[in-house]
């Protein structure tokens, strides 16, 4: 009997370690199959995670048109209308200077490379050790025939190709944003009435009215900050005597929606133009610290100061939810991190069962 029930014991232990194991590589299909499925359906994943998260933006300011009398289906038509009219605006602003930069670009390239040249040093040394490199392979060789290829393609060619795909996919964006809106509390409705048991309506309730209103005041708040700096750094450069003060108070503006790169790569372009605009160690040093200066104040400060403390989060975690979302949705996909790592946080905080990942996510100063 004894022996009879250490088998019994001993299969029990066997099937549950089995059926533990089978979970795990299950679950670990289901993740590769959605990271694939995420890559494979970018183009069309992206503009819906824009919409969705410029409809929970949007869902208080049309509930309070909406005690005014102001019908859901307005309300979405001047949301839109007023998005649309700031991207027009923008696009004709910023058309001219763009054009104009995206002209002299390779000149600039070629001036750096010059200005580079004629500095010699390491630059040079690891020139002629490549140069040399490549004789000694050359004389290696057996004869072949040298085929020249002339690219026609260049930065602008590349920017005019992927232009019709990112209008297009603006406009889907708007387009669903429309109809999101115009259905007022529908999408919240269906999801409650999709749910079994009282509490978890009250909970989904819950859950959705926290991301409405954190994430909106989150984005809201982020706008202004950007925009402030974005100003700002167009006037600093522009006082430096950079060209196309207005470029750069944009770029300031877009990249400082993602975070830690957006900076870096902002006062690194900044640097660039002033070193071929002027060749002065001291104007590119300049441009350069300035650029940094005032975006680490931006993010050391202000955005602590006027954003809640209870959206801060872990620093590594932002900084692998951007990388991970760059890898897989390119430059838009730091753009949205940000936003979908708030929306995961706020449905952590709002579940117990979560309060870990909550935490986890959450900065140090947090309890």
């Amino acid at each position: 009997m004894l022996n009879g029930t250490e088998d019994d014991t001993g299969n029990t232990t066997a099937a549950q370690t089995h059926s533990t194991w089978l979970k795990v590589a299950v679950i670990g299909i289901f993740l590769m199959m959605l990271l694939q499925g995420m890559v494979w359906a970018a183009d069309f994943l992206v503009p819906v995670t824009a919409a969705f998260l410029g409809y929970f933006v949007l869902n208080r300011p049309r509930r309070y048109l909406q005690r005014l009398g102001i019908p859901p289906f307005l309300s979405a038509v001047l949301f839109t209308a007023v998005l649309t009219g700031f991207l027009l605006l923008l696009l004709v602003q910023l058309s001219a200077p763009t054009a104009q930069l995206l002209e002299d670009l390779p000149a600039l390239v070629e001036q750096i490379k010059l200005k580079l040249a004629a500095t010699g040093g390491t630059l040079e040394t690891i020139d002629n050790a490549k140069t040399a490199a490549e004789e000694i392979i050359d004389d290696q060789s057996p004869d072949t025939v040298e085929v020249e290829i002339v690219s026609r393609s260049g930065i602008a060619t590349a920017i005019f190709t992927t232009a019709p795909g990112l209008l297009s996919s603006i406009l889907f964006a708007l387009i669903l944003l429309f109809f999101l809106v115009s259905s007022g509390d529908t999408f919240l409705q269906k999801t409650v009435q999709s749910l079994g048991s009282f509490d978890d309506k009250r909970r989904a309730v819950s859950i959705l009215h926290a991301i409405e209103e954190r994430l909106g005041r989150y984005l809201g708040g982020i706008t202004l900050i950007n925009a402030g700096l974005g100003i700002t750094i167009g006037a600093a450069m522009s006082l430096w005597g950079l060209p196309g003060p207005l470029i750069f108070g944009f770029m300031a503006f877009a990249l400082n929606f993602v975070p830690f790169i957006g900076g870096i790569l902002g006062a690194c372009i900044a640097g660039a133009v002033a070193f071929v605009s002027f060749g002065e160690p001291w104007i590119t040093f300049g441009a350069f610290a300035t650029y940094m200066t005032l975006t680490s104040l931006e993010g050391q400060l202000v955005t602590p100061l006027l954003i809640s403390k209870r959206m801060q989060l872990n620093t590594t975690i932002v900084f692998l939810f951007v990388a991970f979302f760059a890898w897989i949705w390119s430059v838009i996909g730091m753009v949205v991190a940000m936003p979908v790592l708030i929306v995961l946080k706020i449905i952590c905080d709002e579940l117990e069962s979560c309060q870990t990942l909550s935490r986890f996510l959450g900065d140090t100063t947090q309890d």
